[in-house]
């Protein structure tokens, strides 16, 4: 899907394959999405899911404008905190209450969303800082922004966890069978809690990069990152029944999601066709990539 889409916006338009549009622009604007995907990946891993990503990122990046205006640079280590607690709460209520994550997360969406419009009373939290800015709009590597490679630095930092720790092949465990792994001696609370800190610590990181990038936090920053991501996890080929793919595969479909975008606002697309484009591949790519088996013994 990735390579029809390159090929296909490349022949469409001379400017899609430049290196300006594809690293200040696709790959610029996709790095936040490709966090929060990543954030979300984990969970899927072991048949959960985090619906509060995107209010998470909100909170994170509010606390961090806010902490900014008080601490200067070091206020920016104040998203990754928020966004670990949030995480460690969503966790401790899912594994020790025995609440389905869905239940949980959508609640703490709503929580997370309230205390971040009631910090801001629903405005934006402006900062001046041009130390904090150039964690995401400087250039370290020449003609290549800072996001970009955090992005990057995460995305190798959670293949590693996923498939070189005790922690992810854990993860791939409890996605295939909790039962069996819990048999097996394995602490499953323990794992269960892990995967929501993790996801709420990129959530965190997300929240204080896009606050950096744009010196500014707002409750509603991180609007519409919650259905763009699990759709990027999911047409990377990671299975909502757990158990199958990893963060190596969420790169793809975030690509993918960058790609459409881009491609179809270079040749002209409106918005509002942009969004049926999108559903209709995000159909298509599941159709794809998905585990008929797991989907078959799910059955």
């Amino acid at each position: 899907m990735l390579v029809i889409l390159v090929v296909l916006f490349s022949a469409l338009s001379p400017s899609f394959l430049t290196f300006g549009n594809v690293v200040d622009s696709i790959m610029m604007n996709s790095t936040i999405l490709l966090l929060v995907a990543l954030a979300g990946t984990f969970p899927i891993l072991e048949q959960s899911i985090d619906l509060s990503v995107a209010a998470n990122l909100g909170l994170s990046g509010v606390l961090t404008a806010m902490a900014v205006n008080h601490f200067g640079v070091v206020g920016i280590l104040v998203g990754p905190l928020v966004g670990l607690l949030a995480g460690l709460v969503n966790g401790v209520v899912f594994a020790k209450g025995k609440i389905p994550s869905f239940l949980v997360t959508l609640g703490t969406q709503s929580v997370l969303m309230g205390i971040a419009l009631l910090l801001t009373n629903g405005s934006s939290q402006p900062f001046r800082n041009p130390l904090v800015q150039q964690f995401a709009i400087g250039n370290v590597v020449p003609s290549v922004p800072n996001l970009v490679i955090w992005g990057l630095v995460f995305y190798v930092i959670t293949v590693f966890v996923a498939f070189y720790t005790p922690f992810g092949r854990y993860c791939y465990a409890l996605g295939e069978s909790e039962k069996v792994t819990e048999l097996s001696g394995v602490q499953v609370d323990r794992y269960k809690i892990g995967v929501f800190v993790l996801s709420g610590l990129l959530c965190g990181i997300a929240g204080a990069l896009l606050t950096a990038r744009i010196s500014s936090g707002a409750a509603g920053m991180g609007s519409g990152l919650l259905l763009q991501s699990i759709a990027g996890v999911v047409m990377g080929g990671t299975a909502l029944t757990g158990g199958v793919g990893g963060p190596h595969r969420t790169l793809i479909g975030v690509l993918v999601i960058g790609v459409l975008e881009n491609g179809m606002n270079l040749i002209g697309i409106g918005s509002f066709v942009q969004q049926i484009v999108l559903g209709v591949v995000v159909v298509l790519a599941v159709a794809m990539s998905m585990d008929r088996e797991k989907i078959d013994i799910v059955k």
